[in-house]
């Protein structure tokens, strides 16, 4: 599994428009709404690093109202909560 944090500028007024559309997108797990330098923020999850560029550069580049992005791309996560576990409740190994 492959994450990346996308870091988003929205142009005036369209914040709300842009997080509709992301959630829409397969591969987007999250979007906050954020105060500071961003607007939004959005948690990608995939399965390669092809299907990241492809969500970025081929969908999430499309959407109407997005003025700039940074993409940051996860190498390990440091967490409280083990989310493979959260994930896998009721699958049989």
């Amino acid at each position: 599994m492959v994450t990346a944090i996308l870091l988003l500028e929205t142009d005036r007024n369209a914040t709300n428009a842009v997080a509709d559309a992301l959630t829409a997108l397969d591969g987007v797990a999250e979007v906050h709404s954020v105060a500071g330098r961003y607007d939004l923020v959005a948690i990608l999850r995939v399965r390669s690093n092809d299907a990241l560029a492809t969500l970025v550069t081929e969908r999430i580049r499309q959407i109407d109202g997005i003025a700039r992005s940074e993409t940051l791309i996860g190498f390990r996560v440091h967490s409280r909560y083990d989310l493979d576990r959260m994930f896998s409740v009721g699958m049989d190994e």
